[in-house]
């Protein structure tokens, strides 16, 4: 409806409008599968048990409940009996469950229209609607409160910040126990938490999601470019702002805490720069990336007190050896490097052709990779521990790479082009002239 309305000429929208009863009028604005954000807050198709909702701050995740508990307790009338009679709504405290679930802005209260706003009893702390049907409010903190009521429908907000999250997730499940098919929906904002987790790894559950710059039209454009400035591209920011779910893998040879350490506030004074490419196999919308990384050095003394920046990732997907070639040497001018890196165990003599075909005179070094790509990825990745290499800024899907590197290998998906072009970078930079290193002799001795 939204869209529909949106693109229509000012003439058409009144002609639509006015042509409406009086009912229909007075019902449009609470018709929310019409008016819903596209992707995240209408319930997804299919015989699931659990639907889970991860979204960045303010991105519609609490309307999408509390529309969601309507549809389920509504009638066709406001008399008539829904699907669902026995809801809980749990959140981390009760003040949070009311204030936020019952209450707020975007709560149960505000979306509910006139004829069938259901009545809050504080000293039950429930709602209950005209046709009958019944929610309680649940406080995390307290799992044994949702030991012997039963339900045929919940909403947990905000599951990924519950104190006893396990237990009392633990206590929901044995009281979804009414109706033909009792169901529950979770809308939180995703943290590496083992029980979301393990809900999200759950073959009954289904997923939607949604940054918080998808209900930008119902946010202050003034907080959206604050947060959006401060915080974009970090840690933080994909989790608050874009809904994403961060997790450290087993054995991870970088984690987010360790990537976080190494944001650096300013660029270092560097005395070297290199562009390394991991060249794809093939191109075209199927084939691996192209992973092309920029990366410095600053030395000065000892090997110990060098310390490397990752300046740039200019990585692409699906070019041609011609077009990832031009890449590459674009970087490598545009950043002054001092040699142009790649690696040369699948395309041999043609990598080293085809950069020369874009640029005879760049400064040209082939590499072969002997080792597997974890063992050749451990010393660069000691070097992050030791807090001795820093990103110029965030580097995203490099970064989601890095942590999907464990000491058995790539845990993602597709090949780690991105992390080997990083790795081959810092190996010319760091690794293997540390190891060459010898303290200089002082003349006349």
């Amino acid at each position: 409806m939204r869209d529909f309305l949106s693109g229509q000429s000012e003439a058409d929208r009144d002609r639509f409008l006015n042509g409406l009863s009086p009912n229909a009028l007075a019902a449009l604005p609470w018709l929310f599968e019409h008016w819903a954000l596209e992707g995240h807050q209408l319930p997804p198709e299919g015989d699931w048990t659990t639907w889970v909702i991860l979204g960045g701050r303010g991105a519609g995740k609490t309307r999408a409940g509390a529309e969601w508990i309507r549809a389920r307790v509504e009638g066709a009338c406001p008399e008539d009996p829904g699907e669902c009679s026995r809801v809980a709504l749990i959140a981390e405290t009760l003040d949070q469950a009311r204030d936020v679930m019952v209450f707020g802005e975007s709560g149960i209260l505000r979306c509910s229209p006139p004829d069938r706003i259901p009545d809050w009893q504080a000293s039950r702390r429930r709602l209950v609607w005209p046709n009958g049907a019944e929610a309680r409010i649940f406080s995390a903190s307290d799992p044994e409160s949702l030991r012997g009521p039963q339900f045929d429908c919940a909403w947990s907000d905000e599951l990924a910040k519950w104190p006893k999250g396990q237990a009392t997730w633990d206590m929901l499940q044995f009281g979804l126990r009414l109706g033909t098919r009792p169901r529950q929906l979770v809308t939180t904002t995703p943290r590496n938490n083992a029980l979301l987790r393990a809900i999200l790894a759950d073959v009954e559950t289904v997923r939607t999601a949604a940054p918080t710059s998808a209900n930008r039209m119902h946010l202050a454009k003034s907080f959206l470019e604050t947060v959006t400035r401060r915080y974009a591209g970090s840690r933080l920011g994909r989790q608050e702002l874009d809904g994403a779910m961060l997790t450290d893998v087993e054995g991870a040879l970088w984690t987010w805490p360790m990537l976080e350490a190494a944001r650096t506030p300013r660029p270092l004074e560097l005395t070297r720069v290199v562009v390394a490419v991991d060249p794809p196999v093939s191109a075209g919308e199927d084939a691996d990336e192209c992973g092309i990384v920029v990366a410095g050095v600053a030395r000065d003394g000892h090997p110990k007190d060098w310390i490397g920046e990752v300046i740039f990732d200019g990585s692409v997907k699906g070019a041609t050896p011609t077009v990832w070639a031009a890449r590459a040497v674009e970087l490598f001018h545009r950043f002054k490097a001092d040699r142009l890196i790649a690696e040369v165990n699948q395309g041999g003599d043609l990598v080293s052709t085809v950069v020369r075909q874009v640029d005879p005179l760049v400064s040209f070094r082939a590499v072969r990779a002997s080792r597997g790509k974890a063992v050749r990825a451990e010393p660069v990745a000691a070097l992050y521990e030791q807090g001795r290499i820093c990103h110029r800024g965030a580097f995203p899907a490099l970064e989601d790479q890095m942590t999907a590197m464990s000491v058995n290998g790539f845990t993602g998906r597709g090949s780690p082009d991105r992390v080997d072009a990083l790795v081959w970078a810092m190996t010319e930079l760091m690794i293997e002239p540390a190891e060459s290193w010898r303290e200089p002799r002082v003349r006349g001795l």
